[in-house]
């Protein structure tokens, strides 16, 4: 009698490229692994594991999907992104975290929220905020201008360059109740937006922010700067447990800054990625997922600290 096929599975949202191209590379590779989409009602507490390998590139914006994730992965999926690293996502501890690597890093500042939710007592439950704050002593650290933005945000939302004094409080005034930081704005001379599979693959693709748009060419980096930003960027995602990554960095006098790498369901549309681009990301999520489902089971050990650990193939 034939074994059932080992069983990937894809968790998506609103993209309609990597999805099945995706799924038909998985299953066209004949290699007694399918990968098909999940399905998900109300999970039960003891539900054992449907997945060998859960892709998940949606939990950010659909909190009970990530609840969900956390029980597949005690009952015996790998889960990509491991879904207890997502602790981790807020820019001023990636900064800090880049730093401690020897990966530069914009200098950063945390900033008090400027509004709290109901109940929150100025006098009572922020005691330990000093006030007023110290701008001009912010602005003096950072520099001018400055980057203004949300500490868990993404996709460029809640971002804002700061050419005067004037300018950061008046954006901070309005940020309600994100948490913001303040960062040290980059004169770049390049820009390098990378994807990184398994903590080991990488791409470095020239990248212009201005345009939002990706552009083939292969010669834009000299051998030493790309290899300095690949190495840096296996630091990064090795510490921050991510299998599955985006990186911007900002070459300035030629030393890449990592300005954001935090992105651990990172754009893989054939539309902004570009055909080539797409094919490599395509083919190395195949390959990730592939010999992640293959692995033998994890030994049994529900610990905390062994669910931030994680899967990493190597």
């Amino acid at each position: 009698m034939a074994s059932e096929p080992l069983k990937i599975g894809l968790l998506v949202g609103r993209e309609w490229s990597f999805p099945p191209a995706f799924i038909e590379e998985v299953n066209g590779r004949n290699e007694g692994v399918v990968a098909e989409y999940v399905r998900i009602g109300a999970p039960r507490m003891d539900d054992p594991a449907a997945y060998r390998v859960i892709v998940d590139r949606i939990s950010h914006e659909v909190p009970m999907y990530r609840t969900w994730l956390k029980q597949a992965a005690l009952m015996g999926s790998t889960v990509v992104n491991n879904p207890f690293m997502w602790t981790a996502d807020d820019k001023f501890f990636g900064a800090a975290l880049a730093e401690s690597l020897g990966v530069k890093s914009p200098r950063t500042v945390v900033l008090p929220n400027k509004s709290y939710i109901p109940g929150i007592k100025h006098d009572e439950s922020l005691r330990n905020l000093e006030f007023p704050l110290d701008w001009p002593g912010i602005v003096e650290h950072v520099g001018l201008p400055c980057v203004l933005k949300d500490a868990h945000g993404g996709g460029w939302r809640d971002v804002y360059i700061c050419r005067s004094l004037d300018e950061l409080i008046r954006d901070y005034d309005q940020s309600g109740l994100l948490t913001m930081v303040v960062q040290e704005f980059i004169h770049w001379d390049q820009f390098v937006r990378c994807i990184c599979l398994g903590q080991e693959q990488v791409l470095p693709m020239k990248y212009d922010p201005r345009e939002r748009k990706y552009i083939v060419d292969h010669g834009h980096l000299t051998p030493e700067l790309g290899a300095r930003i690949v190495g840096d960027a296996q630091k990064l995602c090795r510490a921050l447990g991510y299998d599955m990554n985006s990186l911007e960095f900002a070459v300035r006098d030629g030393v890449p800054y990592a300005i954001d790498f935090m992105n651990p369901a990172p754009d893989m549309d054939i539309y902004s990625l570009t055909p080539e681009y797409f094919r490599w990301a395509v083919k190395g999520m195949a390959d990730m997922t592939l010999r992640l489902a293959k692995l033998p089971p994890a030994p049994a050990d529900n610990r905390w600290n062994r669910f931030l650990g994680g899967r990493v193939p190597r």
